[in-house]
């Protein structure tokens, strides 16, 4: 698990804000783009391995740490079946951002489907497929964050106006 601490204590237990969680290692292509979004945004992040089919007692007890320990919205991305965000979401009542990964067999839309498809009353906020969708979740992350904390909506708002003039008003 890597983490990337913000310059202050991500949390007040010193726990990562933010939980980016793949299914497997293949994920990681993509899921890298959420956390240098956040990195970016100087948002304290953790990232880690779990298997929703493979691991899900490792996934359980990671969800429960960063849970107690005061993360405060979760990232899951994965593919094919995409349980993971789902799984994630039943087992903490942070907001959980799905992420669905580009697959062979439907270019993605195997995971999206499998995703947005939660039952009542366990959500999953999904984002696009692919690497779009793991900037955009890294950024709806820190809009949540920056709700209660005025330097995160900074951030955002200097990210999205940082963007803005990077779009020219001719082409080159």
């Amino acid at each position: 698990m890597a983490r990337t601490p913000s310059k202050k204590p991500a949390t007040a237990g010193g726990a990562p804000r933010v939980g980016i969680v793949m299914g497997s290692q293949s994920d990681w292509e993509t899921m890298r783009h959420a956390a240098d979004t956040l990195k970016k945004l100087k948002i304290g992040h953790e990232v880690a391995v779990h298997s929703a089919h493979r691991t899900p007692d490792r996934l359980a007890d990671w969800v429960k740490a960063l849970d107690q320990g005061g993360t405060q919205v979760f990232i899951a991305g994965a593919g094919m079946a995409a349980a993971l965000p789902g799984v994630v979401a039943a087992m903490t009542a942070r907001p959980v951002l799905g992420v669905p990964m580009e697959t062979r067999v439907m270019g993605g839309m195997d995971s999206l489907l499998s995703m947005v498809q939660m039952p009542g009353g366990i959500p999953v906020g999904v984002l696009a497929v692919g690497r779009a969708g793991a900037v955009n979740a890294a950024l709806l992350a820190a809009a949540i964050l920056g709700l209660s904390d005025p330097a995160v909506a900074r951030a955002v708002e200097k990210f999205r106006a940082d963007q803005t003039k990077a779009v020219p008003l001719k082409p080159e």
